[in-house]
């Protein structure tokens, strides 16, 4: 049997108390790469899509997330900006659910001792489902 590197995962599993927005998405920055003749380092291509990658943060609301986890990055590869979801102007942050969700575990050995994390990607973000649309599209 052959894994793959990337695994794909459900919104609700990787999120099941969901995932808030912390500010605007931001280009991930290739390291790798030569800096432009002005000290600018170029925004990372993805791999597979050929696309450039994105990133943002957000809160995961599970109240049994540990300290470290309470805070995630997830990666979005696509040709422009992503643009977040209208949020509720009376909320602090923007609930988004990741769609095309995928998890790549990795060793983190950042701290006392080495523990398995987790690194995400999505294809894109949208408002949340709710439990009403989720059904009635189920009895479709």
């Amino acid at each position: 049997m052959a894994m793959q590197r990337r695994v794909s995962v459900d919104h609700v599993v990787v999120f099941p108390s969901g995932a808030y927005l912390l500010g605007a998405p931001e280009p991930v920055t290739d390291f790798n790469a030569a800096p432009a003749p002005g000290g600018v380092r170029p925004q990372l291509v993805d791999l597979e899509s050929g696309l450039p990658l994105w990133v943002v943060q957000v809160v995961d609301a599970d109240p049994n997330a540990g300290k470290r986890e309470k805070t995630v990055s997830v990666k979005i590869a696509c040709a422009s900006m992503p643009i977040p979801p209208k949020g509720d102007p009376s909320l602090p942050f923007i609930a988004v659910e990741f769609t095309g969700l995928s998890a790549t575990p990795y060793v983190d050995d950042n701290g006392a001792r080495p523990r398995l994390a987790w690194s995400f990607r999505a294809q894109g973000m949208t408002s949340p489902r709710t439990a009403k649309s989720t059904s009635s599209s189920a009895a479709m």
